[in-house]
């Protein structure tokens, strides 16, 4: 391996700047998860059944994607945030606290992925640039289904 390449051939300082980034999506998933089970928990009204539902799946995929980002990180040599107080301080997403009403949970829910899409695109854009396929398949999956849901909740809200 070239001198400046980490154990899996990527420049090590792109390595690092993507590691960087990784872990700030990584503390946005982690609040945006969180909400998710709260909303799961905490849902009311004649929508119920079927936004608590929606809300598991949500955070089902949350952790899915949690643990594939800091799975990431660690690929790439570096160590993934594991603290609250890393995530609270350095996530865009912030807390949702006693949300029951659908109309409201759903709206935070878009303003997570108002947070969640741009870090993705930029995250994409720099691992296209420094070659790093797998951080680029990650997110570019992300975006795909992420496009889809904001299409989705946004419709639920026009009804």
């Amino acid at each position: 391996m070239g001198k400046n390449l980490n154990q899996i051939g990527l420049d090590q300082k792109a390595s690092s700047e993507l590691s960087e980034k990784l872990n700030e999506l990584l503390a946005d998933y982690q609040l945006f998860y969180m909400n998710a089970r709260g909303f799961h928990w905490n849902i009311k009204g004649h929508k119920f059944f079927e936004l608590h539902l929606k809300f598991e799946e949500l955070y089902n995929d949350s952790l899915i994607k949690i643990d594939e980002i800091a799975e990431r990180i660690l690929t790439l040599g570096f160590t993934p945030l594991h603290t609250y107080a890393d995530y609270s301080s350095l996530s865009k997403i912030k807390a949702a606290k006693n949300v029951s009403n659908g109309t409201e949970a759903i709206k935070e829910i878009l303003k997570g992925y108002e947070v969640l899409l741009p870090l993705e695109r930029e995250l994409l854009e720099m691992s296209g640039d420094s070659n790093d396929e797998g951080t680029n398949a990650l997110m570019s999956d992300y975006i795909r289904e992420q496009e889809k849901l904001v299409w989705m909740y946004s419709a639920f809200l026009n009804e």
